[in-house]
């Protein structure tokens, strides 16, 4: 019995003792470099700074391009867009405004066959007035 209770405690302690434990890992990242004491350490710890710093900004400046690129491709696009619509009314607009020109050309006659008309008329009526005027002299 003891000899068992000892095999579990020696497989389970390490394993608990392990997990407690944390290894150091160089993260990259921003660190506190007024904690070291030492001026190579600080120095150490600056550069690491100065290198995320410049990582960071060289893959935010990439990423940056891409948005810019893929908006200025979207733009292209939507000024075509507006230059099919813009199109597309200017004709519908046409359209709209031939079969209003072909009513008033059925509805009104021909400036020159109103003018024919009113010439005979005109004439006639010129005709008679004189006749009057001629027969009152006499």
């Amino acid at each position: 019995m003891i000899g068992r209770f000892f095999v579990g405690v020696c497989v389970v302690v390490p394993c608990l003792l392990s997990a407690g434990i944390a290894h150091a890992q160089d993260v990259p990242g921003i660190e506190i470099c007024t904690v070291e004491k030492t001026m190579e350490r600080r120095t150490s710890c600056l550069q690491s700074n100065v290198e995320f710093l410049q990582k960071t900004i060289a893959r935010l400046e990439a990423q940056h391009q891409q948005k810019l690129d893929a908006a200025k491709a979207q733009i292209e696009v939507l000024k075509a867009n507006i230059a099919a619509l813009q199109k597309i009314v200017s004709d519908l607009q046409a359209a709209q405004h031939k079969p209003a020109d072909e009513a008033k050309k059925a509805s009104t006659p021909p400036p020159d066959a109103t003018a024919k008309d009113a010439a005979p008329k005109d004439a006639a009526k010129d005709t008679a007035a004189k006749d009057g005027a001629k027969q009152g002299a006499k």
